[in-house]
C-alpha cells in the first residue's frame, strides 16, 4: 500500500510538472494565436478526454513500445524501452491529464480582457513579456485550477497506465492498480482502505479546484 501510494504521488507530481511545461504554452497558443492546424491540435489534445483510457494506452504502446514508432529506434540505440517502467506511468498520466489543464487554462486566458494586452503592446512590450507580465498572472487562478485537476486525474489514472506501464508490484503499481489487484485477489480490507484514501484525496482536490474556478468567474 505504501509503495503504491508513494509511486502514485511521484507519478502525479511528475505528470503535473510536465503538463505545466507543455500545457500552459499550448493553452496560450490555442487561446490567443491563429495558426494552420489549430483545429487538429485542439482535437489531438482533447481526444484523451473522450477516448477510453485503454484506447489511449494502445496508441501509446504503438508510439512508445519496444516495437513502436519511436520506441523501436530508442531501443535499438540504447537498449532501453519506456514501456513497463515508472516513466511509462508518468507519460500515461501526463497524456490523460493534459486535456483538463489545457481546457481550463485556455478558458482562463480567453477571459482576460484583450484591451489590457493591447495597452501593453502600445507601451512597447513584446507578446512574450505581455503574456508573462499581464495575461498569465491575470489567468493564474484558472491555470492553478487546471493544474490541480490535472494532478487529480494523474493520481487516479488506471487504463492507459495499465496498458503502457503494466502492473509490476513495487515498480509500476500505482494506487488504482493496487485497488484492482486487491479486488482480484480478494483482499477487500486493503481495497477498501485504498479506495477511501483515493476518494478523500479526490474530494480535497475537487474542492480546491472549485474554489479557484469560482474566483476566475
Amino acid at each position: 500500500m505504501l509503495d503504491a501510494l508513494r509511486l502514485s504521488l511521484e507519478v502525479a507530481v511528475a505528470a503535473t510538472v510536465l503538463n505545466a511545461v507543455v500545457g500552459i504554452p499550448l493553452a496560450y497558443a490555442l487561446a490567443r494565436r491563429r495558426f494552420w492546424g489549430r483545429g487538429v491540435v485542439d482535437l489531438l489534445v482533447t481526444l484523451p478526454l473522450i477516448l477510453p483510457p485503454t484506447v489511449t494506452g494502445y496508441y501509446l504502446i504503438v508510439l512508445l513500445g519496444r516495437r513502436g514508432v519511436l520506441g523501436a529506434p530508442l531501443y535499438e540505440l540504447t537498449g532501453w524501452t519506456v514501456a513497463f517502467t515508472p516513466w511509462a506511468a508518468v507519460i500515461a498520466a501526463t497524456v490523460m491529464a493534459l486535456p483538463l489543464l489545457v481546457r481550463t487554462a485556455r478558458a482562463a486566458i480567453e477571459s482576460v480582457d484583450p484591451d489590457l494586452e493591447r495597452a501593453s503592446f502600445t507601451l512597447g512590450r513584446s507578446e512574450w513579456r505581455t503574456a508573462i507580465e499581464i495575461t498569465l498572472p491575470l489567468a493564474r487562478n484558472g491555470i492553478i485550477a487546471g493544474l490541480v485537476l490535472a494532478f487529480a486525474r494523474a493520481l487516479g489514472e488506471f487504463g492507459a497506465t495499465l496498458m503502457l506501464a503494466g502492473n509490476i508490484p513495487g515498480r509500476t503499481t500505482t494506487v488504482p492498480l493496487a485497488i484492482y489487484t486487491a479486488v482480484e485477489t480478494g483482499e477487500s480490507e486493503q481495497a477498501l482502505a485504498l479506495v477511501g484514501l483515493l476518494t478523500a484525496l479526490s474530494c480535497v482536490v475537487l474542492f480546491a479546484a472549485g474554489r479557484l474556478g469560482a474566483r476566475v468567474r
